[in-house]
């Protein structure tokens, strides 16, 4: 081989390795990018229950905004939040005060924000006194429970069907002022617009500020499919609700992809 063609096949090798090296700085960079948009900026998240109905339906699937809300360490369960605190009702994402036992994370709307009095009579959630307008809210047809009807002036049967956290019966009753219940410091009530069919704050307590994970921006996809198919550890349900989409298009709910919230 003389030399020009060595030449040539030093030059080859060499393109090769820049490309491959190109290659690889690039895939580092979209990583890193991936890593710093899931840890702070925005999470995709699936709805697994009809608690959010009719806003926030079973197989939507939405995009999260974390900022000014939470930031979290990849590969870590650790979270710091930042500076914005939830409003008045306004749709949270927040980690499940049951999370310990395997809960993901939830999605409801935030009723009462510190120092709110808050009580619920014949279904009308009263807020510092006034009636709040919720056109949002779906009751079922027909359906009713005085536990969820009324609160927290029935909290003492409400706490009795409820053993998921019994010490909320106790932090009920501490909060509990003539009637009214009023959210401490750094605590949020939350409720689901579905609120005959809603396992929320009325049932497990408050919500911590330490808790908050973000907001819904935007549904990105919308699929129609049982329940069970978005709990987690259902891979199989999942993975069919995703091929029966393809092979039934009209399985996308279509009117509902890119809906932004307000």
């Amino acid at each position: 081989m003389d030399q020009q063609e060595l030449r040539r096949s030093a030059n080859k090798q060499g393109g090769i390795r820049r490309r491959i090296w190109v290659e690889v700085v690039s895939w580092f960079w979209v990583i890193v990018a991936f890593i710093g948009i899931e840890a702070g900026v925005a999470q995709a998240r699936m709805i697994p229950s009809g608690s959010m109905e009719p806003t926030v339906l079973v197989g939507d699937h939405l995009l999260v905004s974390r900022v000014g809300y939470d930031v979290g360490i990849p590969f870590t369960s650790m979270r710091e939040p930042l500076w914005k605190e939830p409003k008045r009702q306004q749709i949270i994402v927040f980690q499940a005060p049951l999370a310990d036992q395997g809960f993901p994370d939830f999605i409801k709307r935030c009723i009462g924000i510190p120092g709110d009095h808050i009580k619920i009579v014949g279904g009308t959630v009263y807020v510092n006194g006034r009636a709040l307008s919720e056109p949002y809210v779906r009751h079922l047809p027909g359906y009713q429970q005085l536990a969820r009807e009324n609160f927290p002036a029935d909290a003492g049967e409400m706490a009795q069907e409820f053993v998921d956290r019994p010490e909320w019966a106790t932090e009920l009753a501490e909060a509990t002022v003539d009637g009214e219940l009023i959210v401490p410091p750094g605590k949020y009530f939350m409720m689901g617009d579905n609120r005959d069919d809603s396992n929320d704050s009325r049932y497990w307590g408050f919500v911590s500020r330490s808790s908050v994970i973000g907001t819904p921006v935007m549904i990105y996809m919308s699929i129609k499919a049982p329940e069970g198919a978005w709990d987690q550890g259902h891979l199989g349900e999942r993975f069919q609700a995703y091929a029966n989409a393809i092979i039934h298009p009209s399985d996308i709910r279509w009117r509902r992809l890119f809906h932004i919230f307000q």
